[in-house]
């Protein structure tokens, strides 16, 4: 099982970025074919209240690598990542790992 994380930095503006990614980024992510399974995350402050050190995290899971390179490169995959930069101003880490 292949997993991409992808860590978003704190946005400019956290409303503007959750309105855009709950409306036009995940619908998005929903059209690209084989994903075996999607989660997404918002991080809220440490037990000692510290601020965290990403303001969110998607995961998506993947059956096998070539799998991940298929659906990533296709038109969907490559419109959901050209699609970052219309909202995720605090920037965006992409890390790729073999989940087991």
């Amino acid at each position: 099982m292949i997993k991409v994380t992808v860590l978003y930095g704190h946005p400019t503006d956290p409303a503007a970025f959750e309105s855009y990614y709950s409306s036009s980024h995940m619908p998005l992510v929903g059209k690209i074919s084989g994903i075996s399974k999607a989660e997404v995350t918002k991080f809220l402050p440490g037990p000692d209240g510290s601020k965290p050190e990403y303001y969110r995290m998607a995961e998506l899971w993947f059956d096998t690598p070539a799998a991940m390179q298929e659906a990533l490169g296709s038109p969907e995959g490559k419109a959901t990542t050209d699609d970052l930069a219309n909202f995720a101003s605090g920037g965006v880490k992409m890390l790729v790992g073999e989940v087991g």
